[in-house]
C-alpha cells in the first residue's frame, strides 16, 4: 500500500472542534464485511449488533493534563512544553517536546505557574524539539505531580483549532481510564456512557481491559510513500492475565472480541499466541498496520472518523478492508459524520 492511497477530501467543518451533548449521542455507521453493506445508527444501538457472551476490549489509560507554559529565565519568552513521559520518578525527569525550540538550550531553566514556584532545567537534548527537563522541587513525588498537573491543561489533538476548555477536562477521557500515561485519548471509548456500559453488562456482553498509553505518534506526519518503511513511534502497553484469560475463552466459545478503538486493535495484534489467542504482554510495541492485515483475534472493531493520510485510517482499512472502508469514508463525507476524537463513530463488523 501506499501513502497516496489514503487520501481524501475532508471538509475542514467536519472535523469536531467539541464533543457532543452525551457520550453515546454520536452518530454510528455500521460497516458489515461480510455483505458489504453500510448502514446509518445511532452510537446508543450498538447494543444490537452484540450477544451474550461477547466481548468488548478497551483501553484503560488515563489522558494526564500534558500542556504547559513556561517563561524562559531571563529573557521571559513564552515557551510551550508538551509532557511526553516521565523517564525518573525518583529524578524528576521529563521527556518533553518545547515550543519554539530554538529558544531552548541545555542549561536554560524555565519557570511555572503564576509565582513561578515551579522550575525545571534542561539537561538534555533529544530530538530537534524534544528535551530532558529536571524539575526543581523539595516535596515528595505525589506532592510534585499533584502541583505539576494543576499547571497543565488537556492536550487536545492539533485539528483541535482552540484552546483546551474546561469541558475537556471530563470529556477527553474515557470514563473506564485508571492507568495514567497517554497524551492522546481514546476517541472510540469517548461514546461508552455508564448508562450504556450498564444495558452491555444486563446484556451479558463482558469487557475487558488493556493498557496501551497512546502518544503524539498517532499524529505524526507520515513522510514516505511506500508504507512498509515507515517507522511507528513505541508505546508502552500493558496486556494482563485478566485480559488473555477473557479474550481467550471468549474465542474457544466462539463469541465476538471487539476492539474498542485503534489502538486496543494494535494491542491486541502485539500479544498475539497460535491458535487465534493471546498471550500476556508487557512493554513496548511499534507495531505498524495496514492493508494488507490477518486479524486473528479480534472479530469486531469500533473506531472514530480518522482524517486523510493518518496511521489510524490505516489500521481500520486494514481491519474492514480497503475498498469498503474507503467507501464508508466516501459516504461519510457526503452524509456529513464528524471526524476526529470528538467525531461521530464506526462499526465494523
Amino acid at each position: 500500500m501506499k501513502l497516496s492511497q489514503f487520501k481524501f477530501k475532508l471538509p475542514e467543518e467536519l472535523i469536531a472542534q467539541h464533543p457532543v451533548g452525551e457520550r453515546d449521542e454520536a452518530r454510528l455507521m455500521v460497516v458489515n464485511r461480510k455483505d458489504g453493506t453500510i448502514e446509518d445508527h445511532s452510537f446508543k444501538e450498538i447494543i444490537n449488533y452484540f450477544d451474550e457472551g461477547d466481548l468488548f476490549v478497551y483501553n484503560d489509560s488515563m489522558v494526564f493534563p500534558a500542556l504547559l507554559y513556561g517563561n524562559k529565565e531571563k529573557t521571559g519568552a513564552r515557551i510551550e512544553v508538551f509532557l511526553l513521559r516521565e523517564l525518573s520518578a525518583e529524578n524528576k525527569l521529563w521527556d518533553v517536546l518545547v515550543e519554539p525550540a530554538r529558544k531552548i538550550r541545555i542549561g536554560n531553566k524555565l519557570y511555572f505557574g503564576d509565582d513561578e514556584s515551579m522550575v525545571a532545567e534542561v539537561i538534555d537534548n533529544t530530538t530537534s524539539r524534544g528535551r530532558t527537563l529536571r524539575f526543581l522541587y523539595d516535596g515528595s513525588h505525589e506532592e510534585f505531580k499533584e502541583e505539576l498537573y494543576k499547571l497543565g491543561s488537556t492536550p487536545l489533538p492539533f485539528y483541535i483549532n482552540r484552546d483546551s476548555a474546561q469541558e475537556d477536562t471530563e470529556r477527553y477521557q474515557t470514563i473506564y481510564a485508571r492507568n495514567e500515561g497517554a497524551v492522546v485519548a481514546s476517541g472510540a471509548g469517548l461514546h461508552f456512557s455508564r448508562e450504556l456500559m450498564k444495558r452491555l453488562e444486563i446484556k451479558g456482553v463482558g469487557e475487558a481491559f488493556i493498557t496501551i498509553h497512546s502518544g503524539l505518534g498517532n499524529y505524526r506526519e507520515i513522510d514516505v510513500e511506500d508504507l512498509t518503511k515507515h517507522r511507528m513511534d513505541s508505546e508502552e502497553m500493558e496486556a494482563s492475565q485478566v485480559l488473555v484469560d477473557k479474550v481467550n475463552a471468549t474465542k474457544d466459545a466462539g463469541r465476538k472480541v471487539c476492539a474498542v478503538g485503534t489502538q486496543v486493535l494494535r494491542g491486541i495484534a502485539s500479544a498475539v499466541s497460535m491458535g487465534g489467542h493471546m498471550k500476556t504482554y508487557s512493554g513496548w510495541t511499534n507495531k505498524f498496520i495496514f492493508p494488507p492485515y490477518d486479524f486473528t483475534v479480534t472479530d469486531a472493531l469500533v473506531s472514530n472518523f480518522h482524517l486523510p493520510y493518518s496511521t489510524m485510517l490505516m489500521m481500520v482499512a486494514a481491519f474492514g478492508g480497503y475498498d469498503l472502508v474507503m467507501e464508508a469514508y466516501k459516504k461519510a463525507v457526503k452524509e456529513g459524520y464528524k471526524f476526529g476524537v470528538y467525531g461521530d463513530s464506526m462499526l465494523i463488523i
